[in-house]
């Protein structure tokens, strides 16, 4: 297999930040392939001329919207498609959502378990959530958001097992903010993995182009 996508949010602590066009302006020529940012933090004219920006470059463009009704999660999907947006990810799984996407020719990677609070926890258990996934796979999903770091029990053994019996692309989404993680993830081989705050943190050293293409060529290595 491939080496897991890095996907960079322009966010932090779950939200947008203001300055996201900035940032990206800075990161545009990184190694990074795909670019996305929540539904909350800038307004709606901001997200389009930013993911217009991001598109303008060749990136594919994410929206994960953090949400857990479904009148909240199809708003986020109409967010999405507004800003012409390639995936979205997140909210939990509706059948109107999927409808949406699919009538949109955006791709729908919903939560999976129980997710609550924001910045987002997850909850549930390991069996129960592989089974959800395989039912929204019936449904005609096109893969899984994984808040695998954001797991209350052990977030290493649900990766594992999730990206070993669903049989989909699974992004690995929240608080991937060290080495070690990078390397289970290495390891697990998830398709992507996001990564927001720990580059305004300065978790991997560096400026956030710098932080960027150092996660890029080290799951490369």
């Amino acid at each position: 297999m491939s080496a897991p996508e890095l996907i960079v949010m322009l966010t932090l602590n779950d939200r947008t930040v203001r300055n996201a066009p900035e940032v990206f302006e800075q990161c545009k020529n990184s190694k990074a392939k795909y670019f996305g940012f929540k539904e909350e933090g800038i307004p709606l004219s901001k997200m389009i001329r930013l993911y217009n920006s991001i598109k303008a470059c060749g990136k594919s463009t994410v929206l994960e919207v953090v949400a857990y009704t479904e009148y909240e999660g199809l708003a986020g999907a109409k967010i999405a498609a507004e800003c012409g947006c390639d995936i979205l990810m997140g909210t939990m799984y509706f059948d109107s959502i999927r409808d949406f996407c699919k009538s949109k020719g955006i791709k729908y990677m919903p939560y999976v378990g129980n997710v609550i609070e924001r910045p987002s926890i997850l909850e549930g258990s390991i069996d129960d959530m592989i089974a959800e996934a395989k039912e929204c796979l019936k449904k005609g999903v096109d893969g899984f958001d994984l808040l695998g770091y954001r797991y209350t029990e052990d977030a290493r053994e649900l990766i594992e097992r999730f990206v070993s019996e669903v049989d989909a692309p699974v992004c690995v989404a929240g608080s991937v903010d060290s080495y070690e993680r990078l390397d289970e993830l290495k390891d697990i081989e998830p398709w992507s993995f996001t990564i927001g705050s720990a580059f305004f943190n300065n978790c991997f050293d560096g400026t956030i182009p710098e932080q960027i293409d150092k996660v890029c060529d080290y799951v490369e290595e």
